[in-house]
């Protein structure tokens, strides 16, 4: 799969692009582009990959990613079965300094901006409240025109500007630049991974999928993920398998097999290991805390 140097073309009339996007699924691929870009996810669930962070969305997954900051967005499997009803849906905003005016980054009232956009190259995350007033002001940019969306996008930089305790990097090290080469490797082995995670799995294969040889494969992906391929895989077999525990009524065995364990005690003492509680237990604990918000 060639990865994209990913290019939302803008409207005579405008400075910077917003997008209203509706899919059956996410289709863009690792990518990468010049632009900041600001995404909320406001409708399905899967798999997010910024740089080398990898996590689950959902709706209300809320990030600004700087310049050149590689990434993708992967629906989870059932949004591409045949016949599904399901879709994928976000608001997406890419815009440089540039939209902000030629001299506007120089104003001393700026400087939180200027600050922010030092940030940006290791992506940032939102939660709490100051998500929800953001996303707020995202669903206002998508109907707004003219000087209001302009303003707009100012009013939710300075949001994501004084976020502090609501908001935290992405990745461990910043981003820049990227390698069209190197994207192509790490997108068709990603997409492999998890494609084939209740299978066998190893360096070898993945190897092969990158057209590299294994030590040279090895060296490459811990570079770039600041993990060792096998940390790699483990990571979202767990994350797999605890998505299972909440979304389904399979059993901890099955779970098991389905998420590429073939060794009941080795899965259960590496969930153990990661989320800091057994699996069983993880599952209480998320229908207990779901009970009580929908009480409250």
């Amino acid at each position: 799969m060639k990865p994209a140097l990913e290019h939302l073309p803008r409207e005579k009339n405008q400075s910077f692009v917003v997008k209203d996007f509706d899919y059956k699924y996410y289709p863009t691929p690792w990518h990468y582009h010049p632009e900041l870009e600001i995404v909320l996810v406001t409708e399905s669930t899967g798999k997010r990959l910024i740089g080398d962070n990898i996590v689950d969305f959902k709706p209300g997954d809320l990030a600004l990613l700087g310049a050149n900051i590689p990434h993708t967005y992967r629906n989870d499997d059932k949004y591409y079965e045949a016949g599904s009803k399901l879709r994928a849906k976000s608001i997406v905003v890419h815009f440089t300094e540039d939209s902000l005016g030629n001299d506007f980054l120089s104003l001393p009232e700026a400087a939180l901006i200027n600050k922010l956009f030092e940030q940006s190259s290791y992506g940032i995350e939102v939660t709490g409240k100051t998500n929800q007033r953001i996303s707020n002001k995202l669903f206002d940019i998508v109907l707004a025109s003219g000087l209001k969306k302009w303003l707009c996008l100012i009013e939710i930089l300075h949001e994501f500007a004084m976020a502090k305790k609501d908001s935290q990097r992405i990745t461990q090290s910043p981003y820049t630049g990227f390698n069209e080469k190197e994207s192509t490797r790490m997108c068709n082995v990603l997409n492999w991974v998890v494609a084939n995670l209740e299978n066998n799995i190893t360096l070898n294969e993945a190897a092969i999928i990158a057209q590299m040889n294994a030590n040279a494969f090895s060296r490459f992906f811990s570079l770039r993920t600041r993990k060792t391929f096998s940390e790699f895989v483990k990571e979202l077999r767990l994350q797999k398998a605890a998505k299972l525990l909440i979304e389904s009524d399979m059993p901890v065995t099955h779970i098991c097999f389905e998420c590429g364990y073939n060794n009941i005690s080795n899965f259960n003492r590496q969930f153990l290991n990661y989320y800091n509680m057994n699996p069983v237990k993880y599952k209480k604990e998320f229908l207990a805390k779901n009970n009580r918000m929908e009480a409250y």
